[in-house]
């Protein structure tokens, strides 16, 4: 079946201003401003849509929708922030995490999100099975996801931050990364499902776990993962307990490659700026739950400069309180104006963050961008509301006016949200689902 996304209102294509061949689940052609395909099987009337690949989030913490504004956490930076949230957490069970992610990636579906990387770090007695829950979740809704094995094995009686209810030992922690990873992993073109590890974040992990995850991250060509510079405590805390800044840390421990993306990087010296380029280690920025938390502005510019993948992420539904790309997107551009100047962020470098650069992060080159032989992956979005009305530019508008919710998004091929609703879900159901859940931890 080849399908003709036709006569878009706009698009972040080059060389599709008359839209897209869509072939099972990939792009097969774009389809130029004075050119109309040969052979077409069904076509979409796209003239209403702006069309973008699809977004793709890089750092989340799906179960942390259940503890949005949060009495405990409210006003509170990040380290009294999560020893406030930690003790809430620890009563987390497993018809907890299939609620959270099922919410989480159906608010991020909803948003044109078709690639999302969730970082599970908490495994409390009883929630062994977390990684399996998330697979299962994703793949019922149709998304793709790098499903990141998180890990703490640092508590309060080592000198870490988190209690020991949530912590695991380094043996077992390595030995459910690479079950997952012999059960899930599938680093082909067009995979549905992809493994990360991520141990936490340096005051939450041992040196020994962060080098022994890169091993078996090479082993079984995966990702790495973890929070690294989001905020001046941690670089303090690096200093006291291994007498090395954060930066130091991931090169003593093998992660200084492209196959380690970092969430946050905020407090990065020049120096590290140019290793981490140099090395081609990504960033995801997480603008607004570096705004909530008041942790900082990551440097996206000088990063990319020097080499780095730059990608966007939601970050905790608790710190962020929302789970939509398409805020992220606008949050990146604000934020970045406001540290670089009117005139060097643009619309451009936003939606290519939450797309390319993304795509990048997670070790990706079959999505993030429209062109022959990428995934079918596509969020389009209408401009009938009153918040675009008088718009000139429908790119820009897109993120200026604050777009936060797709009409359409298309994943391998398939339609997944038709008219504004998740395909073959009861939205209705599921909010009444995941608020009854939350309740438990009121």
């Amino acid at each position: 079946m080849r399908t003709w996304i036709r006569d878009p209102l706009a698009i972040l294509g080059e060389g599709a201003e008359r839209g897209l061949i869509v072939e099972g689940t990939r792009i097969a052609a774009r389809v130029g401003r004075s050119e109309t395909p040969e052979r077409v099987d069904a076509v979409f009337d796209a003239s209403r849509h702006v069309v973008l690949p699809g977004l793709i989030n890089t750092h989340h913490h799906f179960y942390q929708t259940l503890t949005r504004a949060h009495p405990s956490a409210i006003n509170k930076a990040l380290f009294p922030w999560l020893v406030a949230l930690y003790p809430i957490w620890s009563r987390l069970k497993p018809n907890h995490i299939h609620l959270a992610t099922r919410l989480a990636l159906t608010e991020l579906l909803l948003s044109g999100c078709t690639t999302a990387a969730d970082h599970h770090y908490l495994y409390p007695a009883g929630l062994e099975n977390a990684v399996d829950i998330e697979v299962e979740e994703a793949l019922s809704l149709g998304m793709r996801m790098t499903v990141s094995r998180g890990s703490m094995n640092l508590s309060v009686k080592d000198g870490g931050l988190p209690p020991d209810s949530v912590v695991q030992d380094e043996d077992t922690i390595l030995a459910d990364s690479e079950r997952v990873l012999k059960l899930f992993h599938d680093p082909k073109p067009g995979a549905r499902i992809r493994m990360a590890l991520a141990p936490c974040s340096p005051f939450s992990i041992s040196k020994a776990l962060m080098s022994e995850s890169a091993r078996l991250a090479g082993l079984y060509d995966c990702q790495l993962h973890t929070h690294l510079c989001e905020t001046e405590d941690e670089e303090r805390f690096c200093l006291d307990m291994y007498g090395l800044r954060p930066v130091d840390l991931l090169e003593e421990t093998g992660w200084m490659s492209s196959r380690a993306w970092l969430a946050h990087g905020i407090h990065f010296n020049a120096e590290e700026i140019a290793r981490l380029g140099k090395a081609g280690v990504g960033v995801c920025h997480c603008a607004a739950s570096n705004m909530v938390l008041a942790s900082g502005i990551c440097r996206t510019c000088e990063l990319e400069a020097a080499g780095s993948p730059v990608g966007l992420g939601v970050d905790g539904s608790a710190s962020n309180d929302s789970s939509n790309m398409m805020e992220a997107v606008r949050h990146a551009l604000m934020i970045g104006r406001l540290r670089y100047g009117a005139d060097k962020v643009t619309h451009f470098d936003a939606l290519r963050w939450a797309t390319e650069g993304s795509a990048r992060c997670l070790g990706r080159s079959d999505i993030g961008k429209i062109e022959e032989g990428r995934e079918a992956d596509l969020a389009l979005f209408t401009l009938d509301e009153a918040r675009f009305s008088g718009a000139h530019d429908p790119l820009a508008a897109l993120v200026l006016c604050g777009a936060h919710r797709a009409d359409r998004v298309m994943i391998a091929g398939e339609w997944r949200v038709v008219d504004g609703d998740p395909v073959g879900l009861d939205l209705g159901a599921l909010i009444a689902e995941h608020r009854a859940a939350a309740r438990d931890f009121a």
